[in-house]
């Protein structure tokens, strides 16, 4: 294998590709097992500077979440062409030196079969490694096969059995890619912009655009991250680029506790939408009479469970795409509430609340938790100069459709709104009933796509002689009954939902797109675009300060009373 050779001031490498390992394999079949050892040696001396100056190993090896990619993928509409590779990539079980050892491209070179010709296609252009920043974008184009049956052990086979296997596609347009972005952006979030109007007044709207701006400027920060090496893929790799192991198993936790909070929102959610339609439900049983809100997040559980037991999930992952016809629908029904059935907009509120400004400034970050998707939505794309294109396109959509839903919903219910705009609709109509009942619905497809990601988490950390179907269904059930006991210990949607905007979409869309840039492209920054980036953390750690103590403190008043 050929030394690396830097290719610029910045983090950029060259490595060898595998169609050019492979080929050397053909040709000179006695020297193998001499190019594996440089291989292997070679790996372990540049990772060994992981995380050091230059924070970029020039093998990259991803370790754990190794299923970050692709479980991320399934809340896509438009799924990735490479998850099925990356799987085989990332979870088969190799036999080197007597030992067995995951396969991560870059430090393990494959030994090859008996049939050596006949399969060496099919372990070409691994996902993670390329020659060169042009044979990067040659590689986009690419199709890659997974790696045959015969490689895969019992233990590899389990874990690939839990991703979801989508068929496979081209890489997304520049149009899937807008659907992609409005579907991750275009959330439950929605529901609670006209309440953040009663919370922080009319001016507090002026947080709504600049924190959609901002977040989009982040964004395109984590395509610059993405690019400085071709082998980062995912928000995760970012952070190992960054600040090394650490990194990644920070920014890990952080999006993976973000993903479990919106399960607890998804079941609260369905729990309050379901009680505004029968308020009058309860049952006693053993002496335990349950109100109706307990009563139907339980139920929705219930409900939910046998579709987190599922380990393929392609179903779902095209009915989540929905998301955003459901959301335009529950709009839909909103502004025909206020105009065709006449419930009318009437002015009132307040120009500015200070007090409970922050709570406002919570629910409006909430709106643009994306971040985590968009490496993903980056790496799928076939033209990614579009990227940015992509992104300003969907927050400018997503942007003005918040703005316009909150000030219609205050405008139509004033001060008596609540935290979900759907539970002010007049009952009778049929608009209301549909909307209602959208939101009701949409979760159930949502929940499981959602919790997947993190129960895939789990289920890396077991031993590999841990690894069984029984277990995959117990972690994944004990998860469930934990969203349902938080849900129940703080049934606050509003609050809840301003909290994880103050924690966790400042941290993601903020604050840590700008520390790794900054690391990352340090060498090639000038002063302004430090400074901006200096200006963007203070502002996310302040704005997560106040909003995270202010809605917490709001949770306790509430619960009191």
């Amino acid at each position: 294998m050929k030394k690396d050779e830097e290719t610029g001031p910045d983090r950029g490498f060259e490595f060898e590709t595998d169609d050019e390992e492979n080929q050397a394999q053909h040709d000179e079949g006695s020297d193998y097992s001499r190019s594996s050892s440089a291989s292997a040696s070679a790996s372990s001396a540049h990772s060994s500077d992981y995380g050091g100056n230059e924070g970029v190993p020039s093998s990259y090896q991803p370790s754990w979440p190794q299923s970050y990619r692709q479980s991320i993928d399934m809340l896509s509409a438009v799924p990735s062409p490479r998850m099925g590779n990356i799987l085989a990539a990332g979870s088969s079980l190799m036999q080197v030196g007597g030992s067995l050892s995951f396969l991560r491209a870059g430090s393990i070179t494959l030994p090859p079969p008996e049939d050596a010709p006949a399969t060496a296609s099919l372990l070409a252009k691994p996902p993670l490694i390329v020659s060169s920043p042009s044979a990067h974008a040659d590689a986009d184009a690419a199709s890659y096969a997974p790696l045959p049956p015969s490689t895969i052990t019992p233990k590899a086979s389990f874990l690939k059995s839990s991703y979801c296997e989508l068929p496979p596609s081209p890489q997304c347009s520049t149009a899937q890619a807008i659907i992609n972005g409005i579907n991750v952006l275009c959330g439950v979030g929605i529901l609670t912009t006209p309440y953040a109007i009663k919370e922080g007044g009319w001016l507090g709207m002026l947080l709504l655009f600049a924190l959609g701006g901002i977040s989009c400027y982040t964004g395109i920060l984590l395509k610059k991250c993405l690019d400085s090496s071709p082998g980062l893929v995912t928000y995760p790799d970012i952070g190992q680029a960054a600040f090394g192991i650490t990194g990644r198993l920070c920014i890990s936790i952080v999006l993976y506790l973000e993903l479990y909070a919106c399960c607890v929102e998804y079941i609260t959610l369905v729990s309050d939408s379901l009680t505004s339609i029968f308020p009058d439900a309860h049952v006693n049983f053993m002496g335990v009479a349950l109100t109706p809100h307990q009563l139907f997040a339980i139920s929705t559980a219930v409900a939910v469970l046998p579709t987190v037991w599922l380990r393929n999930l392609s179903l779902l992952s095209y009915l989540s795409a929905g998301g955003v016809v459901a959301s335009l629908l529950v709009v839909l029904c909103l502004f025909w509430v206020g105009v065709v059935d006449g419930v009318g907009f009437r002015p009132s509120g307040t120009a500015l609340d200070l007090s409970n400004l922050p709570v406002a400034l919570g629910l409006y970050g909430f709106c643009y938790s994306g971040h985590s998707v968009f490496p993903n939505i980056y790496s799928s794309m076939k033209r990614r100069s579009q990227f940015p294109v992509v992104l300003i396109f969907s927050f400018l959509l997503c942007t003005i459709l918040y703005a316009g839903v909150a000030a219609a919903g205050f405008l139509m219910f004033g001060e008596s709104i609540k935290s979900q705009f759907t539970l002010n609709m007049p009952q009778q109509y049929l608009s209301s009933k549909l909307a209602v009942w959208t939101t009701v619905v949409n979760p159930f497809t949502k929940y499981a796509l959602t919790m997947t990601p993190v129960a895939l988490c789990l289920e890396e950390l077991l031993p590999s002689t841990r690894q069984s179907y029984l277990i995959a269904v117990s972690i994944r059930t004990a998860l469930v009954i934990s969203t349902v006991i938080v849900a129940l210990a703080v049934p606050f949607f509003g609050f809840v939902m301003a909290l994880l905007g103050s924690v966790f979409t400042m941290l993601v869309a903020l604050i840590l797109p700008c520390l790794c840039y900054l690391t990352i492209q340090r060498r090639s920054l000038n002063l302004l675009q430090v400074c901006v980036c200096i200006v963007i953390i203070m502002v996310g750690v302040v704005c997560s300060c106040i909003g995270s103590y202010s809605s917490i403190k709001q949770m306790i008043d509430a619960k009191k009373n």
